[in-house]
């Protein structure tokens, strides 16, 4: 059996996407940065819908090609194909969304990385482990990338893959239009033609819009141009047709483009189509590789080119096996999908990335407990973060499941240098105390702060909310909750919400749970909950029951410590541990309590504080692994 399931091959760049719509480019003051080229999306859109897929390209050896390399391994691509190339950059696009029919771009591939690919960056071993190859119409512009795509599909085509090609056609990018016509997707050109054709006979399916099969049949009559490709090539034909979906061809071109196989189409709206063409064919290729009937592949693929046009960039917008089979047995509600709340988390919560089914975070994202001990200062309280954060890095090694809870107020420093670390990250957003709930100042009156936060930073929010607050202490807090949630989807940051009842009111065995549905009646749906170590198996039971009617898709729940002794921790741990859906703690005082009082006293050096905290720490981990370990075997 094959490894692996599709290798696409071409070109790799990172879209800069215009962040406001609606003006020109000129005008734009801020971008979305995503990984981008047709090759390098289809990799990604293809691995979200469950193939096993591998892109074959170059990245420059700087910071854009690292990002397009961890990117690709975070989407679940694999990126032993992607070579590092010395001497140049990585391609860059520039993009912006004019209106429903300009979509201006900027291509910066003056000799980029990806244009040096050439026939040694093709291993026979790794071609041979595919069941099919996908080429790009760009990389059949040049002599060297032709070359080595041409070597892919020859090896391909010997080890019994199929084949296919995007005919993916920029004029600009073929020499046959000027830089600033990269919106263009049609210039004619009877080299462009000519090359195209000389290459037809190696694919089993071919796959263009309307105009591209022009430039490929060398004339704008569309079923001319069709014919004049079955005249070179016995692949089939798959021709899109925009608002009116797309259809196959796997014989004979007939007199009509209406009698060939097609799908159902969708009735949404266009918001941007950049990008939607790699979208369709990531679906078209999930349909064929399965084995599926042109009607149901057409389906796929008008389905995932719905869900593109419907969002912001290109790959983000791909949708997972889990929504595309959700968006087809539901169907279209609204036509703006990007604003269909029930999509919209069916596609956040399915394309997170990251493994967490393991969660052993050290928390010292505490500012009041600090600010009112001894000898305390604002200086020093940043100084023992980053001990703690040492103590955390020295405990995690590089395996995985570590994480820490730091604020951007007194732990900046810390929080700066944990990024990179492969630590998970926490930030809390309250104002220590408050209730009701206010924010930290840093966020700013609009929330604008969180633009300046790191993407793989989750935002936390601890709330005193309890089952009988009134209605108006209530409605104040659930309006900061909803701005709080909502501005953290716009931003792209994953949200965890903690909510103590216990320490504002007497509670039983439902109290949290009660409080829970109110906030997912809200429309409120964290990734994370941070929760109390409840006292009964029951009240574990409850709380979990009311997560998963609600969002069966949430990252787990992190039960935190309330300053408890390591023995009273461990038999709450026991208790938690039997709920798969909780998925390890978050514990600060426990942890670095004694060592910040003796440091802070100047009774402790730095290598003692770190020595301790990472002792406990590491005995909290083994804590949590035993009691994990111990309900697994229970069954």
């Amino acid at each position: 059996m094959k490894s692996l399931d599709v290798i696409t091959i071409g070109r790799a760049g990172v879209d800069l996407y215009g962040t406001q719509v609606g003006g020109r480019l000129e005008d734009m003051g801020s971008f979305d940065k995503y990984i981008g080229g047709s090759p390098t999306n289809m990799a990604c859109g293809t691995a979200r819908l469950g193939l096993r897929s591998a892109l074959i390209t170059r990245v420059g050896d700087e910071h854009m090609g690292r990002f397009i390399r961890e990117q690709l391994v975070r989407e679940g691509v694999d990126v032993r194909g992607v070579r590092t190339d010395p001497a140049r950059l990585t391609a860059l696009v520039i993009l912006g969304i004019r209106d429903q029919q300009q979509f201006p771009l900027i291509f910066y591939r003056e000799n980029c990385a990806d244009m040096a690919l050439c026939e040694d960056d093709i291993d026979e071993d790794f071609i041979a482990s595919a069941r099919a190859v996908v080429a790009t119409g760009t990389h059949l512009s040049h002599v060297n990338t032709e070359a080595a795509v041409v070597k892919a599909l020859n090896l391909a085509r010997r080890y019994g893959a199929q084949t296919a090609l995007d005919i993916d056609y920029r004029p600009n990018l073929w020499g046959v239009a000027g830089h600033g016509a990269g919106e263009s997707r049609f210039v004619a050109s009877e080299a462009v033609t000519a090359k195209l054709q000389s290459t037809l006979h190696l694919f089993d399916l071919i796959v263009g819009t309307e105009e591209e099969f022009h430039i490929a049949g060398g004339t704008t009559d569309t079923l001319a141009a069709l014919r004049a490709v079955r005249a070179v090539s016995g692949a089939t034909l798959v021709c899109k047709r925009g608002p009116m979906g797309a259809v196959a061809f796997t014989g004979a071109i007939p007199d009509s483009l209406d009698a060939g196989e097609s799908g159902p189409g969708f009735p949404i709206e266009v918001f941007n189509v950049l990008g939607a063409g790699d979208g369709f064919m990531s679906g078209l290729l999930k349909g064929w590789l399965d084995g599926e009937s042109w009607p149901t592949a057409l389906t796929y693929a008008n389905a995932c080119g719905a869900l593109a046009v419907s969002r912001h960039g290109c790959t983000p917008a791909y949708p997972s096996w889990e929504e595309l089979a959700f968006f087809l047995a539901r169907g279209v509600v609204r036509p703006d999908l990007r604003n269909d709340p029930d999509l919209e988390q069916v596609h956040w919560a399915t394309n997170r990335k990251g493994d967490w089914s393991t969660m052993r975070v050290f928390a010292f994202d505490h500012r009041a407990q600090l600010e009112e001990m001894p000898g305390a200062t604002a200086e020093k309280i940043g100084a023992f973060k980053a001990l703690c954060l040492a103590a955390a890095l020295q405990v995690a090694g590089a395996a995985p499941g570590h994480g820490i809870l730091c604020d951007g107020r007194l732990g900046r420093e810390a929080l700066y240098r944990a990024e990179g670390t492969g630590l998970w990250i926490g930030r809390p957003a309250e104002l220590p105390g408050s209730r009701p709930l206010a924010l930290e100042p840093e966020l700013g009156p609009d929330l604008g702060g969180l633009r300046q936060w790191p993407k793989d930073q989750v935002v936390k929010l601890l709330v005193f909310a309890h089952p009988d607050d009134d209605a108006g202490l209530w409605e104040a807090q659930a309006a900061v909750v909803q701005r709080l949630f909502a501005s953290c989807r716009t931003q792209g940051l994953e949200f965890l919400l903690e909510v103590i009842p216990s320490k504002v009111g007497p509670v039983d065995d439902d109290s949290t749970a009660r409080v829970i549905q109110r906030f997912y009646d809200l429309g409120v749906y964290p990734d994370w909950w941070k929760l109390e170590p409840f006292k009964t198996e029951v009240a574990w039971q409850q709380a979990v029951a009311a997560i998963e009617r609600n969002d069966p898709r949430t990252r787990g729940i992190v039960v935190l410590g309330l300053d408890a002794p390591e023995d009273a921790l461990a038999a709450s741990f026991a208790l938690a541990a039997r709920q798969p859906l909780v998925k390890g703690f978050a514990v600060g005082r426990t942890i670095f309590g004694d060592a910040c009082r003796a440091w802070m006293s100047g009774a402790m050096s730095d290598e003692d504080a770190v020595a301790e905290m990472a002792e406990r720490y590491a005995r909290l981990c083994a804590v949590w692994d035993a009691a994990r370990a111990a309900a697994q075997a229970r069954g």
